[in-house]
C-alpha cells in the first residue's frame, strides 16, 4: 500500500482510536512479564546441605557431620560434601567428640547419598529443592530457564512469519491461547522433564508482544477500519482514502516477500546481521542481569521489586530518545551506559553493597531501554511487507541470547564478577555493530526494498581519502 502514511494522516497522532488499541495491546502484554520473570523465583537454589540419617549418631555428631567452607568471607556448610558416614559412627559408638578428640578437617568426605535438606526461609519450595537439581545436577537449573526462552526462540520466528502471512490478530490471538492453556498445565507436571516440556510450551505463548496490528493489501478492509477510527477521533474521512493506491493496483501491485528476501540483498543482509547482533547482545545483557536479582539482596523478592521498578523510568526515556534523538546515537549511549556500569561493580568496595547493586540497576536501565529502542528501530528499516518477518527473526536470533543467559549467571562460580565483565565486554562490542546500522530518524517508513536500500549507513573515512581531498584543494584554480 503505497503513501499509506498520507492517506491517513486526518486521524491524527494520538485521538480516541489510537489510545484504544494501545491499552488493548499492553492487557496483552501483561502475561509475558509474569511468565518470563517467575523464572527468577522458581529456579532460585535455597540455602541447602547433605542430609543426615538420624540412626547411630550422636546429636554433636549429627552437627558435625557437615564440613564447612568459606563462601564471600562468612562460612557456611558445604552444600555438596559430608564426612564419611561410616567413621563418624565409629566415632560416635566410642564417645569421641568431634573438634575435641577427632580432627575434623583431617576426616575423609563423600558426596551427599541421601539427598539434601532446603533451608525454607524464603521459599517453601522451588524447581531445584523440588527436582534436587544442585551439585552432580546444578547444571539443570540454567537448563530450565533455556527451555523456556528456547520456546520463545521458536516462537518469534513463525510469529513474524505467520503474522504477515494470515494476519497479526489471529496470530496474537493464538497466542495467547497457548500461553494460557498451558501455563494452567504446569500445575499437572509430575517430574523435571516434564515440567521442562510444558515450560518449553508456555514459552511459544510468551511471544505476543511482537505481533503488530497493520493490514497488507487488502485496501478495502483497510479503509473500512479507517473510517470507524476517523468517527471514533470525530474527524471527517475523505470520500476515498487510499485512492492513490486504488487507481494505481495495477502498476502497484501488493508486494509479497518471505524470509529468504532478507539475504537476497547484500544491504539488507548487512543490515539484517549487525540488528541480530545487537538484538542478541542486549538479550543477553537484560535477561542475564534479571535472571542474577535474586542475587542482589537477602530478600530476593526486594530484589526483583528494584529490577521491575527501574525498567519504568527506562521506557519513559526511551519514549523521549524515540521522539528527539536519532536512533544510531541513542543505542550507542544505551551500550556505553550499560558497558561501563557493568565495568565499574567489580571496582566497589564489598562494604558498599549499595552503590554495587545501584551500578546493577543502571545497567538493567539501559538494557531495558536498549530492548525498547530496537522494536522501533527495526520496524523502521524494512518495508511493510517485511516489517514483521525481520522482527521475528532478529527477535528469534535475540533469543539466542536469552538461551544463554541464565549460564552466564552461572559463571560466577569461577569468578564473582565474571558475568558482569561478560556482559560489560558484549555491550561495548555492540557499539560498533550499531554505528555501520542506517539511520531512520524522521524518515518516512520504507514500502518496499528499493526505499530500504536508499538508506546510507556510517562510513569511516581513511587517511587515503582525506590525501586526495587535500591534493584536490591544492590543484584547484580557486
Amino acid at each position: 500500500m503505497r503513501d499509506y502514511d498520507s492517506s491517513v494522516a486526518f486521524l491524527g497522532t494520538w485521538g480516541r482510536f489510537q489510545l484504544m488499541v494501545f491499552f488493548l495491546l499492553c492487557s496483552t502484554i501483561l502475561p509475558n512479564g509474569t511468565g518470563s520473570f517467575s523464572l527468577v523465583f522458581i529456579t532460585d537454589t535455597p540455602q541447602h546441605r547433605c542430609q543426615i540419617p538420624d540412626a547411630n549418631l550422636s546429636h554433636e555428631w549429627q552437627q558435625a557431620a557437615v564440613p564447612l567452607k568459606v563462601v564471600d568471607g562468612e562460612l557456611q556448610p558445604n552444600g555438596c560434601r559430608r564426612y564419611r558416614l561410616d567413621l563418624l559412627r565409629n566415632f560416635s559408638a566410642n564417645g569421641l567428640l568431634p573438634g575435641r578428640d577427632v580432627n575434623l578437617s583431617s576426616l575423609e568426605q563423600e558426596d551427599c547419598a541421601d539427598g539434601w535438606v532446603y533451608s525454607t526461609d524464603v521459599y517453601q519450595s522451588t524447581v531445584v529443592s523440588q527436582f534436587d537439581l544442585v551439585c552432580s545436577q546444578h547444571w539443570k537449573q540454567p537448563l530450565t530457564a533455556t527451555i523456556f526462552f528456547l520456546g520463545v526462540l521458536v516462537g518469534s520466528f513463525f510469529s513474524g512469519v505467520l503474522a504477515d502471512r494470515f494476519g497479526r490478530k489471529p496470530v496474537l490471538f493464538a497466542t495467547l491461547i497457548i500461553q494460557a492453556v498451558f501455563s494452567l498445565a504446569q500445575i499437572a507436571a509430575p517430574s523435571w522433564e516434564v515440567f521442562c516440556l510444558l515450560l518449553f510450551c508456555s514459552g511459544l505463548g510468551n511471544i505476543s508482544n511482537y505481533v503488530s496490528c497493520y493490514v497488507l493489501g487488502r485496501v478495502t478492509e483497510a479503509e473500512a477500519i479507517v473510517r470507524k477510527a476517523a468517527k471514533m477521533n470525530r474527524v471527517v474521512a475523505p470520500e476515498k482514502i487510499f485512492l492513490n493506491s486504488m487507481s494505481h493496483s495495477e502498476e502497484w501491485p501488493v508486494e509479497r516477500y518471505n524470509v529468504l528476501d532478507l539475504l537476497k540483498n547484500r544491504s539488507v543482509a548487512i543490515t539484517t546481521i549487525l540488528l541480530c547482533w545487537v538484538w542478541f547482545a542486549l538479550s543477553v545483557c537484560y535477561y542475564g542481569l534479571s535472571l542474577n536479582t535474586s542475587q542482589l539482596h537477602s530478600d530476593p523478592y526486594i530484589s526483583c521489586f528494584l529490577s521491575a521498578v527501574v525498567e519504568v523510568p527506562a521506557y519513559a526515556s526511551c519514549s523521549l530518545a524515540i521522539r528527539y534523538l536519532p536512533r544510531r546515537l541513542a543505542v550507542v549511549a544505551v551500550f556505553i551506559t550499560m558497558g561501563l556500569a557493568l565495568f565499574s561493580i567489580q571496582l566497589v568496595p564489598p562494604s558498599i553493597l549499595g552503590l554495587a547493586v545501584a551500578l546493577e540497576m543502571l545497567g538493567k536501565f539501559g538494557a531495558t531501554a536498549g530492548t525498547s529502542l530496537l522494536f522501533a528501530f527495526t520496524a523502521e528499516l524494512y518495508p511493510t511487507g517485511l516489517r514483521n518477518t525481520a522482527s521475528g527473526i532478529c527477535v528469534m536470533v535475540s533469543r539466542t541470547g536469552s538461551c544463554i543467559a541464565p549460564f552466564v549467571v552461572q559463571l560466577n562460580i569461577f569468578f564473582k564478577y565474571l558475568p558482569y565483565i561478560t556482559l560489560g565486554a558484549l555491550a561495548m562490542l555492540s557499539i560498533l555493530a550499531t554505528i555501520f546500522l542506517p539511520e531512520s530518524f524522521r524518515s518516512p517508513l520504507p514500502e518496499s526494498l528499493e526505499q530500504m536500500q536508499k538508506r546510507k549507513s556510517v562510513t569511516c573515512p581513511s587517511v587515503f581519502r582525506r590525501k586526495i581531498s587535500k591534493s584536490v584543494v591544492v590543484e584547484s584554480p580557486l
